[in-house]
C-alpha cells in the first residue's frame, strides 16, 4: 500500500504499508504495517480462526509509534473481551470483529452473496479496538471506479459516519477481482485531518 494524508497544513506522503492475508480455511493471520521513512506509524495484527459466520478473531494488538502494544483478547468460552490495559472487559456479540478483521470480514460477507449488501443497505458489527467494543454500522454506497498506483479497479464503497464528537470518518473500497479485499482506505478526523491508504501492489501471499 501507498499511504498519504494531511495533518494541519502539512501534507504527509512517501509512506508505505504492507496486509499480509493468510487463511487455511480454519485459521487465518492478518498483519497490517504502515511505515513512512524510518518510523513504523501502526502495526495491528489479529489471528483467530474461521467458521460458518466468517472471522471469529482470538487476539488483536495494536502498536503506535512510540508506544507499546495493546491488545484485546476475544474470550468466546466467557462471553467477553478482555483488555491488556486493565480497562473493563466487555460483552462480546455474535460476529464480532476486531479493527483490523473487519475489512476482511466486510469483504467476506460481500463476496459470499454481494446481492444481500445492495447500494443503500447498511452492515452493523461490534468492532473491538484496545479498550472497547463498540457496534460500527457501514453504509453501502455502490461501485466506483479507482485509478490505484496498482492499477484501475472497480470497488464497491462502504463509508461509516462520525456516531459522537471527535469521532473519524472511514471510507473503505472493496474489489470484487480481488476478492472484495481492501483497496482504498481513508480516514478522516474531525478538524479535518486524513491519512489514505492505496493499494500499490498484489503479492502471492496477499496484498501490498
Amino acid at each position: 500500500f501507498s499511504v498519504n494524508g494531511e495533518q494541519g497544513t502539512a501534507p504527509v506522503q512517501g509512506g508505505y504499508g504492507e496486509l499480509v492475508w493468510l487463511q487455511n480455511g480454519t485459521d487465518y493471520d492478518a498483519h497490517l504495517t504502515l511505515k513512512l521513512l524510518f518510523f513504523t506509524l501502526l502495526d495491528q495484527h489479529s489471528t483467530g480462526h474461521v467458521g460458518v459466520g466468517g472471522l471469529a478473531p482470538d487476539r488483536f494488538g495494536d502498536k503506535r509509534r512510540n508506544r507499546a502494544e495493546l491488545a484485546a483478547h476475544f474470550l468466546r468460552d466467557q462471553g467477553q473481551v478482555s483488555f491488556s490495559n486493565n480497562k473493563p472487559d466487555v460483552p462480546l456479540q455474535p460476529g464480532a470483529q476486531d479493527r483490523l478483521s473487519v475489512m476482511l470480514q466486510l469483504g467476506a460477507l460481500l463476496a459470499g452473496d454481494v446481492t444481500q449488501y445492495p447500494p443503500g443497505s447498511t452492515i452493523t458489527v461490534q468492532t473491538v479496538g484496545t479498550g472497547d467494543g463498540d457496534v460500527w454500522t457501514f453504509n453501502v454506497e455502490g461501485d466506483e471506479a479507482l485509478d490505484l498506483p496498482a492499477g484501475s479497479y472497480q470497488a464497491r464503497k462502504l463509508s461509516r459516519s462520525p456516531r459522537r464528537e471527535f469521532d473519524d470518518k472511514i471510507e473503505l473500497w472493496l474489489a470484487p477481482s480481488l476478492g472484495y479485499l481492501p483497496v482504498r482506505l481513508r480516514v478522516t478526523q474531525t478538524k479535518g485531518d486524513f491519512y489514505e491508504i492505496q493499494l500499490r501492489s498484489v503479492g502471492a501471499a496477499g496484498s501490498n
